[in-house]
């Protein structure tokens, strides 16, 4: 909306007047993203503690696993059963105001994420609404929560896909080390890939989303990086340099990347350990699929494995010990996701949460210094 002011200067001003020189700036992507992540931090701090307030009047409190399921966990966290959750709420208010204030509005790209970001965040509030107003942490079968989840990654990636003003260069498969596309151009099969991205990104966030203040410092220093790469690819130089694929219209996706950076860390002030306030399902499955729609449409969508590096480790610690508890009764974990297995080492809540803060920024530096390695 805001860049409306830059296209529209004329009227406002002459080209020798200084309101029209100062209008000029909001021609930069570098400007705008910036607002974007400053907005969506004044409005988070603005609105958090109302949201708090309004969660308790509702009596929208955390359920939390009885003893009788896992009686240690219960021991660590039964004290946080009723902390306001649907905290997601403010987050996604914050993208969403932010983006439309501050992107463009005619680019398909930055419609296809909110749209996926808004699409799995419903999916979530409602997940939320079943778990409070059940009081039991169960919320929705995951036979539904599959198929929701499906049907939004399927509709975004065929607009990725197909609609995009890139399709083309978003349907070529790229690996990091390599300058040219291992596959100029995957088809139809570009959908399925682009929705499994999506589905597990939003359910390794989910699953992360297990103590204070965890996955939003986590998913802070990831959507940075993909700011940065966001940056990299939409400039014509840079991505030449860099020898990274330039998709033009990728360029707004930083503006997008800042506004859910600015939105974690206005949500951390209240999220931080001893919590005021959860995301909940509303705001963790949200910030997975936002993540994934930001690393397709920038084409840095193989390299999440390495950036989202706390994430993957919460998802496989899962499926690990599953697939072991099936096959041969044995846990290879305390429990998990993986943060409980720590948890129930030893470890303080706080030295969790800061040693995977610490990972998760390690591992973004990491992916953005594979920009180098072509």
């Amino acid at each position: 909306m805001i860049y409306w002011l830059y296209e529209y200067r004329e009227l406002f001003s002459s080209e020798e007047g200084l309101l029209y020189k100062v209008l000029n700036i909001f021609k930069y992507h570098t400007f705008r993203a910036g607002g974007a992540a400053l907005t969506a931090f004044v409005f988070s701090l603005l609105f958090g503690d109302r949201l708090i307030r309004k969660l308790i009047s509702l009596k929208i409190g955390q359920p939390i696993r009885s003893a009788e399921e896992v009686n240690k966990l219960f021991e660590l966290h039964g004290k946080k059963a009723g902390t306001p959750t649907m905290g997601g709420i403010l987050i996604l208010a914050a993208v969403v105001v932010s983006t439309l204030l501050w992107a463009k509005w005619d680019n398909v790209l930055v419609w296809t994420v909110l749209f996926t970001t808004v699409g799995l965040g419903l999916l979530g509030f409602y997940d939320d609404y079943l778990k409070i107003s059940k009081k039991n942490s169960k919320g929705v079968s995951a036979r539904l929560k599959l198929a929701w989840q499906g049907g939004v990654a399927l509709v975004a990636s065929i607009l990725f896909s197909y609609f995009a003003h890139d399709s083309a260069i978003l349907r070529e498969l790229h690996i990091p080390f390599f300058k040219n596309a291992i596959i100029t151009d995957m088809g139809v099969f570009a959908v399925p890939f682009f929705a499994i991205i999506i589905v597990g990104a939003s359910n390794a966030v989910n699953l992360t989303d297990g103590l204070d203040g965890l996955a939003t410092g986590c998913s802070l220093t990831t959507t940075l990086a993909y700011a940065g790469f966001g940056y990299v690819c939409g400039n014509a130089r840079y991505s030449a340099y860099l020898d990274v694929p330039h998709i033009p219209n990728a360029a707004e996706l930083p503006i997008i990347a800042m506004a859910l950076a600015g939105a974690c860390l206005g949500f951390l002030w209240f999220n931080a350990h001893p919590a005021k306030m959860f995301m909940g399902d509303t705001g963790s499955l949200a910030i997975g699929g936002c993540i994934a729609a930001l690393a397709i449409g920038c084409k840095q969508e193989i390299i999440l494995v390495v950036v989202g590096g706390v994430f993957v480790m919460e998802a496989m610690s899962v499926i690990i010990q599953v697939i072991s508890f099936k096959s041969r009764g044995k846990r290879v974990f305390r429990m998990s996701p993986i943060h409980h297995h720590f948890e129930l080492g030893g470890w303080h809540e706080n030295q969790v949460i800061v040693r995977f803060w610490i990972l998760s920024l390690i591992f973004a530096l990491v992916g953005l210094a594979t920009l180098k390695i072509r």
